[in-house]
């Protein structure tokens, strides 16, 4: 592909990233007031996105392996994106039975697509750099992520802000639209890429067996630096319980933190690509979430929103520096599997990371911060004595 096809296919996916996360960031937001208004209890929402979290980064596993060894990347990507259809079909769910297993697909639907999608777009990032190219995809991302919630905000405030199951179900139909218009530019961006995309077995480099060491040396320090970053809805619940910033306000902080992500992506990722050794731009995740962690417990407002501030940034390299790192540590016949291994670390770290934090928070606020940093040190420590091994990988 010349950098025209090049760019064509990223702004494609970009479009296409851009109306999923608007459906399905949309229905996110408030899945679990609705299945609250149909009958379910708090245990059973929980039991529900449990399942569907699981499901969805085992799913990323398996689609990974599965497209690398049969080349069906696009099969992948049509059956998770279709799969987005859950949201819109939750207008017709009126139990909470039905409701549930439309949020569960929706999270399976996510992980088929993810690890095939990004290893479908590496191969054509590599040609405008990898870490520009997913910056860019990065930020188109968020704006979707943002624009979801705020239409059924407003069209919330048409119900005068207490919409009942029946007003919830009336605002899932509105987005069969972007659905339909979504698989439209996918099967455009399937019919005029399809012979074009390759995704080559191996590359300059001997071929493998299996992931290099490098991968999976990045692969643990990934688990140490997200198990130590501490998630928003623990954040939200330190700002309240301790009354640092009124409840209404809090909303704003996360919507800041979506706004700097996406504003960050590209700028991380030309930061990215202009660096010799890579690795040093891993470096700056542990040490960014060690600030975050300070910044956010410090019980002070202005350190709280700027915390949040680098909270943004911190999510934004963990979208654009991890993967295009795996781009160029991972030969592209076996991205699909790499990035599928990734999600899966990512998910059990931020999962088992985050019911730890949890209990800790419970013992004592300072406890919890100088853990979350001791945490983001090993992180550090083990990248570094892991230092050779990647330069030998990156020499090879």
């Amino acid at each position: 592909m010349d950098k025209k096809q090049v760019w064509m296919l990223i702004l494609l996916f970009g479009v296409i990233s851009l109306l999923g996360d608007i459906i399905y960031e949309g229905g996110r937001s408030v899945s679990g007031q609705y299945l609250s208004l149909v009958g379910a209890s708090a245990f059973t929402v929980g039991v529900v996105v449990g399942i569907g979290e699981f499901l969805g980064y085992v799913c990323r596993l398996i689609s990974g392996f599965i497209s690398d060894k049969t080349s069906s990347y696009w099969f992948f990507l049509f059956l998770g994106y279709g799969l987005l259809a859950s949201i819109p079909l939750l207008s017709i769910s009126e139990s909470w039975q039905l409701a549930a297993v439309f949020v569960i697909l929706e999270r399976v639907g996510k992980g088929l697509r993810s690890p095939v999608k990004d290893a479908v777009l590496s191969n054509a990032t590599e040609k405008v750099g990898t870490g520009f190219g997913f910056g860019v995809l990065e930020l188109i991302d968020q704006v979707g992520a943002i624009i979801g919630p705020l239409i059924l905000f407003l069209l919330f405030l048409s119900y005068k802000g207490n919409p009942t199951a029946q007003e919830y179900r009336s605002s899932f139909e509105i987005f069969w639209i972007l659905f339909v218009l979504l698989m439209v530019i996918l099967l455009f961006t399937y019919l005029r890429f399809k012979e074009v995309i390759k995704i080559e077995r191996g590359g300059e480099r001997k071929k493998e067996k299996s992931l290099s060491e490098a991968f999976w040396i990045f692969c643990v320090f990934t688990f140490f630096t997200v198990f130590g970053f501490v998630n928003f809805a623990l954040v939200g619940y330190h700002l309240k319980i301790n009354h640092i910033i009124p409840d209404l306000y809090i909303p704003l902080l996360y919507l800041l933190a979506m706004v700097v992500d996406g504003a960050s992506a590209m700028v991380i990722g030309k930061i990215y690509d202009r660096v010799d050794r890579k690795v040093y731009t891993l470096l700056l995740v542990p040490f960014l979430t060690a600030i975050t962690i300070a910044l956010l417990f410090s019980g002070n407002t202005i350190y709280t929103v700027l915390g949040m501030f680098v909270w943004g940034v911190v999510l934004g390299l963990h979208e654009v520096v991890f993967k295009a790192y795996i781009v160029d540590h991972v030969e592209q016949g076996k991205r699909g599997s790499a990035f599928g291994v990734f999600n899966l670390v990512y998910g059990v770290s931020a999962f088992s990371g985050g019911a730890l934090t949890g209990l800790l928070y419970d013992i004592s606020v300072d406890v919890t911060v100088w853990s979350l940093i001791v945490v983001q040190v090993i992180a550090v420590l083990y990248l570094f004595f892991s230092f050779k091994v990647i330069v030998k990988f990156n020499k090879s």
